[in-house]
């Protein structure tokens, strides 16, 4: 029988999906691969064989697969159609003598990405991708540069495509499967809704990141000038900013009491509001649970910013806020070292509403700010005692 053109034979798609040809010949006699035609292998059916053979190995039975493709909860499968194959065909060796890198450099690239599983098998694309890592150090782009930005790509995106997926599922699949549709509607509905999405998702992204780096240059250029001026130079590798930590106070009773959609509704709008109030100049930099890590240049507008947020919060859970001036080791797109954890300490130490912050801080504070003194503290982990201060506004 001829195989129609982009589809495979039965023995090569058993290859791509990891059984024998017999167990895809019962598959589709058992109806688990309602898109397979009977004329070859379509992306489409291979992706539904995929999501049965990982149902198998996770222990669930025939029955409850083909329930769950009749209900429509394995119609991710069907999107799988959308994308180009991804069917490793090129060795790592292969891949290092085109791109003209070491072996042992594409490995490390590879696996920042967060694709190690793939180095037996790599990709044309992955090919595609170590020819531009190879092109950007020919141009002069320091390899420990290179090596943290695609670390930094492969995290940001995979969150992004993670969230998409998500949200997908709660906010489409759930709500059509729920709609009394047959699977094979479902599969048909989210095909079509793909194929409309999936194009804007390059654009949109392309459009961001652009006004998200013309926004980081100009903050460092007015920062590498402000450094000059004041003699704050840094070792390579370091950066002098201000750097917060806030959480809500009680947020674990919250969680207990009034349960955790409530909760991770306060979390939501808390987060959103230190979003929407911060300095142009500063930014979040990850949230953990309900604390927000936010890190800027300029201590004086993060201290106005924290003690002005903090006025504005009626709503309980109360925010407890630190904030320190110092050095911190920039690496990855996060900041580390013994100045971060100083300015977590001392947000751990606060009480809700209140700002507590260090001397650095209080140094660059403008005299619409007061401070009261608490004192010299050892804080956890630390040897040496903090100087802490209690902000807030003269007119308070």
């Amino acid at each position: 029988m001829r195989v129609p053109d982009g589809a495979l034979p039965l023995i090569e798609a058993a290859v791509r999906v990891g059984v024998a040809p017999a167990t895809l010949r019962r598959w589709v006699r058992d109806g688990l691969i309602p898109r397979y035609d009977g004329q070859g292998w379509t992306s489409a059916a291979i992706g539904q064989a995929r999501a049965v053979a990982r149902m198998r190995e996770r222990g669930h039975s025939l029955a409850d697969i083909r329930a769950a493709t009749e209900e429509g909860r394995l119609a991710y499968a069907y999107i799988e159609e959308l994308f180009a194959s991804t069917e490793g065909r090129h060795t790592l060796a292969d891949v290092a003598r085109e791109s003209g890198l070491e072996p042992g450099l594409v490995e490390r690239l590879v696996t920042a990405i967060g694709f190690p599983a793939q180095l037996e098998a790599l990709t044309d694309e992955d090919l595609e991708l170590m020819r531009y890592a190879a092109t950007a150090l020919e141009a002069g782009f320091p390899l420990v540069a290179l090596l943290q930005l695609v670390r930094v790509y492969g995290q940001a995106v995979a969150q992004i495509a993670d969230a998409e997926v998500r949200l997908f599922h709660l906010y489409v699949h759930e709500p059509l499967m729920r709609s009394g549709s047959t699977g094979a509607e479902i599969a048909r509905d989210m095909m079509s809704l793909s194929r409309m999405l999936l194009p804007l998702a390059s654009p949109v992204m392309d459009q961001i990141h652009e006004r998200y780096l013309q926004h980081f240059i100009e903050q460092d250029v007015v920062g590498h000038m402000e450094s000059d001026l004041d003699g704050a130079a840094t070792d390579q590798g370091r950066m002098r900013v201000a750097i917060g930590f806030a959480d809500l106070t009680g947020y674990t009773r919250l969680t207990e009491e009034a349960g955790e959609l409530e909760a991770l509704d306060a979390v939501e709008r808390f987060v959103e509001a230190v979003e929407v109030t911060l300095p142009d100049d500063a930014r979040i930099i990850k949230t953990i649970g309900d604390e927000v890590m936010v890190v800027g240049p300029d201590p004086s507008a993060m201290i106005d910013w924290a003690v002005g947020f903090q006025r504005l919060q009626a709503e309980r859970p109360l925010p407890r806020i630190g904030i320190h001036y110092g050095e911190a080791l920039y690496r990855d797109g996060d900041y580390y070292g013994r100045d971060v954890n100083i300015a977590a300490r001392i947000a751990a130490r606060s009480a809700g509403g209140e700002v507590l912050v260090t001397r650095p801080v209080v140094e660059h504070a403008g005299p619409h700010l007061e401070f009261d003194r608490i004192g010299e503290i050892t804080l956890k982990g630390f040897s040496q005692p903090t100087e802490m201060f209690l902000a807030r506004a003269r007119d308070e």
